[in-house]
């Protein structure tokens, strides 16, 4: 860290909007971690006192306080425990979260709306910064697709436990009968991948249309091509951006997801061990997914990869979803 903030004091640091980015996130990163365990230290030296008074002084009464002093300890380490595990290559960048609803219909789309809310509240609450690059309403509710930019300390290596297929199961509310309904959303997520790793990008692989961005309608209606959908032929791969009004920042925010999905195909490709990375594609739809979320006739939300479940669901959709993901950092490979 010292090497870092000596970086910072460079006259010349600031001319890089990006890299100034990178140090002060990396930064952050590792005064958090010293930080964690000073606490735990004075923590534990607090105990050792208290054991040691209570011990002196033969009184039974200071157990209550150690106990609680104990099971504080024990969250901590568990909290280090889990940073620990974000050793992959990509564990501490930022992350690049895309939502597509799947089989259901409106269903499937106001659904795709849901986990997009509880992504944006998952980050409010850990004080990550959430940018929706793009995003296309429904025909009637929630989306038909949206890409999320989410920047803080190990947001891919948080996040990567919610790729995969998604299923709600609840009674429509679309549905004039009231029937039980069963709904699909995919999420896929991969790390940013920064300037400091080289990708090949050919201008001639490249299409590049502009269109105008789509709204409610009204006086913010956007008049102009602003937005940008770049599709890089070779591959096939298209990202698209229209959150911004400047058609320049659309186009740069594009690249910047084209240069990580990029980077990731090629390299998957060479090595089979960064494909998992980008867990298999699977039908949006019946015996795919990774999550189900129940609504009725009963409430329960449930990980079929790890079997941690909760009766919370309210809680759930509002983003509390550290369980299943320090569940699913736990038992990966």
């Amino acid at each position: 860290m010292v090497e870092l903030e000596k970086e910072a004091l460079k006259p010349d640091f600031w001319a890089n909007s990006q890299q100034v980015q990178k140090v002060n996130q990396r930064i952050s990163f590792l005064k958090d971690e010293i930080g964690e365990y000073e606490k735990v230290a004075g923590l534990v030296e607090d105990l050792q006192t208290l054991l040691e008074l209570a011990i002196e002084e033969n009184d039974n009464s200071f157990e209550p306080e150690i106990e609680s002093g104990l099971k504080e300890v024990t969250a901590q380490l568990e909290k280090i425990e889990l940073r620990l595990m974000l050793n992959g290559e990509f564990d501490h960048n930022n992350a690049i979260l895309n939502i597509h609803p799947g089989a259901g219909g409106v269903d499937a789309q106001d659904w795709a709306g849901m986990l997009m809310r509880m992504y944006l509240r998952w980050c409010d609450q850990h004080s990550y910064t959430s940018e929706i690059a793009d995003i296309t309403p429904g025909d009637e509710a929630g989306i038909k697709g949206a890409t999320i930019f989410v920047s803080g300390p190990s947001a891919y290596g948080y996040l990567q436990a919610e790729s995969g297929v998604h299923r709600l199961v609840r009674l429509s509310p679309f549905d004039f009968n009231k029937r039980r309904h069963t709904s699909f959303a995919a999420v896929h997520v991969t790390p940013e991948i920064d300037d400091s790793v080289e990708v090949e990008i050919s201008t001639e692989d490249l299409r590049i249309d502009t269109f105008r961005a789509s709204g409610a309608g009204g006086q913010h209606v956007n008049v102009t091509d602003s937005a940008v959908r770049i599709t890089h032929k070779p591959t096939g791969i298209m990202v698209q951006c229209q959150n911004e009004r400047s058609q320049h920042k659309n186009r740069e925010i594009a690249m910047k997801e084209m240069r990580s999905r990029l980077y990731l195909f090629y390299r998957a490709q060479r090595d089979e061990e960064i494909a998992k990375l980008q867990p298999e594609r699977r039908n949006i739809d019946f015996g795919s997914q990774i999550r189900s979320y129940v609504l009725h006739p009963y409430q329960r939300v449930k990980d079929t990869r790890t079997n941690i479940e909760t009766g919370n669901v309210d809680a759930v959709l509002n983003g509390d979803l550290d369980a299943f993901i320090e569940g699913y950092l736990k038992t990966k490979p």
